[in-house]
């Protein structure tokens, strides 16, 4: 089985399962599909997060192939001589580029672990980028949400062919893509060493891009110890640190411990409330300490220690939200008494009073693109990847038909910042060479009693985490059927800005009129996230489902 965000895409993972090869194989066409048929949200010119279930040992494995600061960055390089933060400068055009790794992630996995030729798993991508694909409402509103893409040549000809946005029921042809892709097929190398990456690096060159062909050269993704963690009778195994997705889905699920919410009922004001408060204690957390582990220490045995989260649950009140400055991040003492390995005493930084703008705070939307791959033998791989923002940073490189990533402003741009999600960090997240930036994407398998239960995962940005956390708990506790877990209506809460958003009619006006007594700020109002998943049946079967939110489908034979 398949699910994705598009059905041509599920289809391309399918036709490599019916070909005999395994989940493995499955996952990288879907994702080199989705790259053509959806690329304002993930591609080849972007990177992500693959998680791994090796069938015949049971083994989880996660591979990062994140995009990484270019070796010319620096700590300040989006601030301007006052040291104030240029507006859009993360996000827009060529310095918001980092160095891309999904082409480098996807021919490392597949050349372990998958069973066809690397040819073949590439094909389907092409033939989408070469024939066309129907322009389909998220399509054609994705492109019109993006100005950018007029202002800039290579984009506008793909995009905008005849001066206009792509409308839909209009064929969007990739042909530059499609070459890239070909070439990709034979020597995947290319796009690090060879044509691709010179055409890449000479139109960064020309544009005061920082990207390099040393950058490119010098890329390798790498294989991560993944943060697993037991919740009930199950088994949770998700990405590590540079995500903070694992270490805080883990950390709210042990601040949740044995507490019975079925029985106090699915969004009963008293289950919501500790789900929440842990939403605020864990992205609390994230801010002070989450960030590149080859770079910073990450504190992870502690913070999905189950005494750490048992410990923060003492600090939830029975019937009130917790007062906004009493909620901090963790301190150096507390973490060391559940496994930190700080090697000196550190101090957590006190709550901001205030925060300062970097650009405008924008709703969460269905970029970055998540997928899941199941097959006979007990395989499974989710995996999350994306360009950051709609169309990443607007740019496409000439002759090529790569959209390019706007992942600098997945850092910390200064201290205090939000970035294009509301995130916001400190000196764990800053931006150095060649650093990884920090991410919410949360890929997600779930075992019980060493049999395959769950694949999950979803994109939305900071929304990403609480939102695989609830269709988590909506199948594991609620015992919903993976269908409606998945179009269950969400709510979300990040610590930054205090502010709990809720979908609309996601609540009842009773709920909401409780949930703002007890001092909740609501907003109610927009979706988000485009989530999928999984499951293994009591009766051994598979049940897929994808997101209503988004134009998503299920595959399977």
């Amino acid at each position: 089985m398949v699910t994705s965000a598009h059905p041509l895409a599920s289809e391309a993972g399918v036709q490599m399962l019916q070909q005999g090869g395994n989940a493995v194989d499955a996952a990288v066409a879907t994702t080199l599909a989705i790259s053509v048929v959806e690329p304002f949200s993930a591609g080849i010119g972007g990177g992500g997060f693959l998680l791994m279930r090796w069938g015949q040992t049971g083994e989880i494995k996660a591979l990062d192939f994140r995009e990484r600061a270019p070796l010319a960055a620096s700590r300040t390089m989006f601030l301007d001589a006052a040291g104030q933060v240029r507006p859009r400068a993360s996000t827009d055009g060529y310095l918001a580029v980092a160095t891309p790794g999904t082409v480098a992630g996807l021919f490392e996995v597949q050349r372990r672990y998958g069973q066809l030729p690397w040819a073949t798993v590439v094909a389907p991508a092409v033939r989408l980028a070469q024939t066309g694909i129907p322009v389909t409402p998220h399509l054609a509103a994705a492109i019109a949400r993006q100005p950018t893409l007029q202002q800039q040549p290579a984009a506008r000809a793909i995009f905008a062919p005849q001066g206009q946005p792509l409308q839909v029921g209009d064929r969007l042809v990739q042909r530059d893509l499609a070459q890239t892709l070909q070439v990709i097929a034979q020597n995947p190398q290319a796009f690090y060493t060879g044509t691709i990456a010179q055409a890449i690096a000479q139109d960064m060159a020309v544009h005061r891009g920082l990207v390099t062909l040393a950058d490119l050269q010098h890329y390798r993704p790498l294989w991560r110890q993944p943060v697993c963690g037991d919740f009930r009778r199950m088994r949770i195994c998700s990405m590590p640190p540079p995500s903070s997705g694992g270490v805080h889905l883990l950390q709210i699920l042990n601040i949740i411990g044995d507490t019975d919410l079925k029985a106090m009922g699915w969004h009963d004001p008293q289950a919501l409330q500790l789900i929440i408060e842990a939403m605020r204690i864990a992205y609390a957390d994230r801010a002070e300490y989450l960030g590149d582990p080859d770079f910073v220490t990450v504190p992870v045995a502690a913070l999905i220690n189950p005494g750490y989260g048992q410990l923060r649950r003492r600090e939830i009140l029975p019937d009130a939200a917790l007062p906004f400055p009493s909620i901090r991040p963790a301190s150096a003492a507390m973490l060391q008494r559940f496994g930190s390995p700080f090697p000196r005493s550190r101090k957590s930084s006190s709550t901001p009073r205030a925060i300062a703008v970097g650009h405008p705070l924008t709703p969460e939307s269905t970029e970055t693109s998540h997928l899941n791959t199941v097959d006979s033998a007990g395989n499974a791989v989710s995996l999350t990847f994306t360009i950051n923002l709609g169309f990443g940073s607007g740019v496409v490189v000439p002759g090529t038909g790569i959209v390019l990533n706007n992942e600098m402003d997945d850092f910390a741009i200064a201290p205090d910042v939000p970035n294009a999600f509301g995130l916001v960090g400190r000196d764990a997240n800053a931006i150095a060479p060649g650093k990884t930036p920090l991410s919410s994407m949360t890929p997600t398998i779930v075992t019980e009693n060493n049999q395959l239960r769950l694949v999950v995962g979803a994109p939305g940005g900071s929304t990403i985490i609480t939102t695989v956390l609830q269709v988590l708990l909506n199948v594991l506790v609620y015992d919903m059927d993976v269908t409606t877990a998945i179009a269950a209506r969400r709510l979300h809460h990040q610590w930054l800005p205090d502010q709990l958003r809720v979908e609309p009619w996601g609540l009842d006006s009773l709920t909401l009129g409780e949930l703002r007594r007890r001092g909740y700020q609501i907003r109610t109002g927009g979706t988000w996230g485009n989530a999928s998943a999984i499951v293994r049946t009591a009766n051994g079967t598979l049940a897929g489902a994808a997101d209503p939110r988004g134009e998503g489908a299920v595959a399977n034979y």
